[in-house]
């Protein structure tokens, strides 16, 4: 097997860029991202996964004086940690912290309080997956993660109003199909609701190449397992870089006006086919593909394998499952789109938003059916299409645990 340079495959064969999509909007900021950020007082909630260590990363250049990190998985801030103590040049604040805590936990709001706040507060923490929509249990966990959790953080940070707030969304929210970017669009009728108390952006942005989590970093966990690899030959979607999906971040909390949503600026011709990608995912590493039409052909395949075997098994299918798009959208007709403000970035403005009072109410309802042993998915379904009238589920009894 030859060595494998993640970045320079996602750069080659995914992303087709030699340098970041942000590079120029970076450098003409510059300075006005210093003046923001040097010095200031940081918590970056969810912080040790893949979009939220790359917003750190893009972050601790302009050298605030302190950095809290909050997690609830603590392998991933140990790793994040010795990534960033072990990254060349890489400034790290004296007072740089790390929590094992969920965002909603007492511990998390004592030490706020004890804090007076921050200057700059950013929360990735979410359920990201449309996975996450397998029964009405999984379905009120990431409800809970990504929209009443995240009300409770807003209320409680409203008592130290930060000078940037940022909150992560999703392509997903643009005309969702699945409970997982639906949850994501409340979420951003919520935190529009909250402009009146604080500076408020979000961005709705593409795959993150290897993500953890993601279909693609799974192929790595599956080689280095011999086991067959797996992707749908009719998903088309968007892909940015770890990296840029941190600079994306970055922009938006504190170059954004309040009530922003920002996307990247990337052409349909832009989107890739997870297969396409598989296909030289598998090149790269010196085999050639060899496509069952079966899991189980291919598992006994790959359970077979030599040492010095040249192919590779691999399954592609038609997607089939709940909740998947066959393309992304960042925005919808009627949003008031800018695209002249950035080089790359484009920026949703004067987001229509709904009195506080109203989202209360909704969310009231939604804890009122969670309150009930009884309920179902469809409750939850219902209710979220009487809070977004042009909410399209689309349930097909089938969900990507069933899949490999």
């Amino acid at each position: 097997m030859k060595i494998f340079d993640l970045n320079s495959f996602i750069s080659k064969y995914v992303t087709k860029r030699e340098q970041s999509l942000f590079l120029t909007d970076i450098e003409n900021n510059r300075n006005k991202l210093s003046k923001e950020i040097e010095g200031s007082r940081v918590c970056v909630i969810g912080g040790a996964g893949s979009i939220g260590s790359s917003f750190i990363k893009a972050l601790l250049p302009f050298k605030p004086s302190s950095l809290l990190v909050i997690d609830i998985n603590e392998n991933g801030l140990v790793e994040l940690t010795r990534d960033l103590r072990s990254s060349y040049n890489m400034y790290i604040p004296d007072d740089y912290r790390t929590y094992t805590l969920n965002f909603s936990d007492p511990i998390f709001e004592h030490i706020f309080r004890m804090e007076k706040g921050f200057d700059i507060v950013a929360n990735f923490s979410a359920h990201k997956h449309v996975r996450s929509e397998r029964d009405k249990y999984s379905v009120q966990a990431l409800i809970e993660n990504n929209d009443i959790k995240a009300k409770h953080l807003l209320d409680m940070i409203s008592e130290y109003p930060p000078k940037h707030f940022f909150c992560v969304s999703t392509d997903k929210a643009a005309n969702p199909v699945n409970i997982m970017g639906a949850s994501k669009h409340i979420m951003e009728e919520m935190i529009m609701a909250y402009t009146s108390k604080f500076k408020v952006t979000t961005a709705r942005f593409a795959n993150v190449a290897f993500s953890n989590g993601s279909l693609p970093l799974g192929w790595m966990e599956r080689m280095m397992k011999k086991q067959p690899l797996t992707a749908p030959n009719d998903v088309r979607r968007y892909f940015v870089s770890p990296e840029e999906s941190g600079q994306i971040c970055l922009l938006a909390c504190i170059l954004g006006n309040n009530g922003d949503i920002f996307f990247p600026k990337l052409s349909e011709n832009q989107m890739l086919k997870f297969s396409t990608i598989c296909d030289d995912f598998i090149k790269a590493l010196g085999y050639t593909k060899k496509e069952f039409s079966n899991d189980m052909d291919a598992k006994q395949f790959a359970s077979n394998m030599s040492v010095d075997c040249t192919e590779y098994p691999v399954v592609y299918f038609k997607s089939d499952t709940t909740g998947e798009k066959s393309f992304e959208e960042f925005y919808v007709p009627g949003e008031r789109l800018n695209m002249h403000r950035f080089q790359k970035l484009g920026v949703i403005e004067d987001v229509k938003k709904r009195p506080i009072e109203e989202i209360e109410t909704f969310f009231n309802d939604l804890e009122g059916i969670f309150t009930n042993p009884d309920f179902t998915k469809n409750d939850v379904v219902s209710l979220i299409k009487k809070f977004i009238p042009n909410f399209e589920h689309d349930e097909k009894g089938k969900n990507l645990d069933q899949k490999m």
